[in-house]
This record gives structure tokens, sequence and C-alpha cells, in this order.
């Protein structure tokens, strides 16, 4: 069910919030030794009350929102113990209309990595497939909803952490625009490109919550200002009429997976059956993106990584209270995880005083051509569309000891998350994997809009999904 169809029955009489509650949490308790998806469950149920637009269905929530004493670690060493004090802002939202918590789910440490092989913790599994990654950094998210261990679960994304897992573990991804939903307490990886958001079994179940967690904050000064109520007409949209897409040029390289290829090229299509005009386009600045944000990217993660020394945050470990002096002079290093490790040497190197110019600025001047190149492109069109990974997902440890590898991954995603675009990834089709095991994995499309142009999005995302066929489908093992 979608999170609507269970709000609706909570509110109509014909289930209780409890019920469904004492559902979700049976059902993660059943499953996680197949999943692996959570660091925390929220066992305490609240009440009956089905007031507010949520009437306390719950949520799972990726462990990187603060939460009033419950456990927020972003799955690090660094923040094992630590219970914050407040709410972020999206989570005080969401409460306001009555949400139910669920829990922590697992993630990449800090939200650094591609594949959720990256958490202090454990190795979360993707639904589709045992042997798989689910995706990552908000991974683990996305493999709750597909598993149906929640209808939907919150995620952040910096470059597309929220994209490339809905992809593989085919649920509905969606990230508005930067500056609508606050970052306040949502712990920071890189700040110029952190945004919240959600994973949902439907477009309209991402519109809901979208609704509820926007709006401006004075504690956030990137916040752009009121709060975006959807106009309900867009919902009523039965084809793309008036619609231009264009497809770039750019994401559709040789080394593309053919059988992604061929099925984003059969959703072009699918597109164009439902009267929306396809032209091609080209974005000549998207192939410096990847590389400009691997220098932007590592340069804010660590300079946001500085505040974490082993002494503030909760930390209690018996090993540190034993000898506090020489444990964080010597173990502050061990307590970050290597892809974390990673960063910030890279951060080191490019922005020590002599690759500054050479790096650093040059990064930040690119990321303003590519902004330039999407302001020009949707001058004349509606949306973008384009694969939202140029694989399915790959084997867990299958590209662990190659970064670079790994990094590629997200070149379908950076340039829209360095202009600060709202998108959404929804199913587009299924293909059997290449190996012996034959595995069905989802594949995925991406639709970007303009800047602050939700509305037109979740209008094309929700006529495509509404005639079309791959959102209701689940992994064999969903009815067991």
């Amino acid at each position: 069910m979608s999170l609507e169809e269970i709000i609706s029955k909570i509110k109509s009489g014909e289930t209780t919030n409890k019920e469904v509650f004492d559902y979700f949490m049976a059902r993660t308790k059943k499953y996680d030794d197949k999943i692996k998806s959570y660091n925390f469950l929220n066992e305490n149920w609240l009440n009956n009350n089905t007031e507010g637009k949520l009437a306390w269905a719950p949520l799972w929530i990726k462990d990187i929102y603060c939460e009033v004493g419950i456990p927020t670690t972003c799955s690090s060493k660094m923040l094992q113990d630590f219970k914050p004090p407040y709410n972020a802002t999206t989570i005080e939202n969401l409460l306001s209309e009555w949400m139910s918590s669920l829990g922590k789910l697992n993630m990449d440490e800090f939200a650094m990595g591609s594949s959720t092989e990256n958490s202090a913790f454990r190795q979360t599994i993707n639904p589709w497939g045992t042997d798989r990654i689910p995706g990552g950094s908000s991974g683990w998210s996305a493999a709750a909803v597909a598993a149906g261990l929640c209808p939907a679960a919150l995620w952040t994304d910096t470059g597309w952490s929220i994209r490339q897992p809905a992809s593989v573990c085919s649920v509905t991804g969606f990230k508005p625009s930067y500056g609508r939903n606050s970052r306040f307490w949502v712990i920071p990886m890189a700040s110029s490109l952190d945004t919240p958001g959600t994973f949902t079994k439907t477009v309209k179940d991402a519109g809901l919550l979208y609704e509820i967690m926007n709006g401006e904050d004075e504690n956030d000064l990137t916040m752009l200002e009121g709060k975006h109520i959807l106009d309900p007409k867009i919902w009523e949209k039965k084809d793309l009429k008036g619609k231009v897409i264009w497809v770039p040029s750019e994401f559709f390289w040789e080394w593309i997976d053919a059988w992604v290829k061929k099925t984003v090229e059969e959703a072009i299509e699918k597109m164009k059956d439902l009267w929306a005009e396809i032209k091609p386009i080209s974005l000549p600045m998207t192939k410096y993106a990847l590389a400009a944000y691997y220098i932007v990217m590592p340069a804010e993660v660590s300079t946001n990584l500085a505040r974490y020394d082993w002494i503030r945050y909760g930390h209690t470990s018996e090993k540190a209270r034993e000898s506090l002096d020489e444990f964080y002079r010597n173990n502050r290093w061990e307590g970050f995880w290597k892809e974390a490790q990673r960063r910030i040497l890279l951060w080191s190197y490019v922005l020590s005083a002599w690759f500054y110019d050479a790096y650093f600025k040059k990064a930040a001047e690119v990321r303003t051509l590519v902004i330039e190149d999407f302001e020009k492109a949707f001058k004349e069109v509606d949306a973008i569309v384009s694969p939202a990974s140029p694989s399915v997902a790959w084997k867990i440890w299958e590209k662990s000891e190659d970064p670079l590898k790994m990094y590629m991954s997200d070149m379908y995603t950076i340039p829209s998350s360095l202009a600060g675009l709202p998108w959404i990834s929804i199913p587009c089709w299924f293909t059997e994997s290449e190996d012996e095991e034959k595995e069905l994995l989802p594949v995925w499309l991406q639709i970007v809009t303009p800047y602050m142009k939700e509305e037109s999005l979740f209008e094309i995302a929700n006529v495509y999904q509404t005639n079309t066929p791959w959102h209701t489908k689940n992994p064999e093992w969903f009815e067991d």
C-alpha cells in the first residue's frame, strides 16, 4: 500500500495507527536478518490520535536526522553514543502533522558512499538481490521501503544519495530544490549540496511529504522564503500534452550498460506516446561536473568533520575514559571509516596553499558553468530526462577496491546536484542480471526540472508512473 492509502484507512476507521505501527514493526523484526536495514528500533508507539495529515502513520528515518533522545550516529563510531537533545526542523514539521518514527536506518558513514559498504556497523542488502548493494548513502532507506518495512522513509542527497538507491531498489526517490527543506540539525556532510528528501512507493506520496517538510526556517540561512503548497490539479493530469522534454546526448556514453540504455530509450518513447514533445539537448559542461564535485564536496566534508574529536556528542566508550589524552591524540583518525579518511585527505590536498587556485577555485568556477548550462536549456524545455545510474545494482564489494570506478557511478546525478535542482527518480523497467543467477533487477528514470519548479516535476512523473506498472512490482519474497 502507498502512504496515502494507509492514511486513508486510518482516518476512515478501517484500521488503527496502532495496528499499522505494529504491522511494520513486526515485519521489520521478521526480515531484518535478510535486509539489515536499521541501527535503532523505536518501539515507543505514541497514541491513537488520527489528526494531522499523517495520522501517526510510521516512517523510517535515515540515521542523520536528529531526534530528541533517539540515538543518531550517522553510522559512525564517532557518534555511537550520541542522543540529541533536539529535533531537526524537518522532523518537527512531520511531527506537527502526527508522524510516528519507527527508528533510525543504517547508512554510509556521514553519508559518504555509493554502495552502503561504508557503515561502521553493518552492510545492508538490496531486497531485489541478496548479494547486491542497495545504493548509497541512503541505500538503507530505499531498501526498507522496497522490502515493505515502511510506507516511506527520509533520506538526504548530496550527489546521488537518493536517485541511485531509488534506482537500484525500485522505489520513488524525490529531492526538492536546494533551500526548500531545512538542513537544521540534519548532520551535515557538504553544506552547499545536502538536501533532505524522501523515498516512497508513489510520486503522490512524495508530494504529500514534500508539502509537510518544506517551508522557511530562520535557523537555516540557505532556506527559500515561504511554504510551497502544490496545486492539487497536477494529480488529475492524464497525459503530457504541452510538455517539452529534452534528452542530453552526453548522458548516453558508450560505457553505459546496454540494458539501461535500451530501457531508458523505451521510457522516453513511452513519454512520446503520452504526447510529450521530445528534443535532443547538449549540456557540454556536464562532462566536467564529476571532477568539480569531487573537489567541492570533500572540501566541505572535511570542514564539517573537524568538529568530531571523541570529546563531544556523548562519546562514552570505556577505552576513551581510561586514558583520555592519549586516546584522543592517537585514535581520532581511527574513529572514521576508510571513505571518510579518503575524503579528508583529498580535502587536505585541494585546499592546501599550493593547490587552492589550481583545484578548488577552478571547481567552483566549473560549478557556475554547469548551472548556466541548465539555465540555458530550461529556457526552451520543461524537463530533462536521463538514466539515474549507468548500471543496475552491482554485487557487494565488487567496486570497493576501485574508488574511482565507484565515483563514476555518480555521473548522471552530480550535475543537477551542483545546480541545486529538483529531481525525481522513478522505476521504468526490470531486467535480468547478466550472471548465472539471472536476478530480476530494476532500472530507473531520472527527471529534472528548473529550480523551484517542483509542481511541474510531480506532474510529469505522476503521469508517467500512473501509465506504467513498474512501481507496483515487489521482490519475490515480499509477500512471504
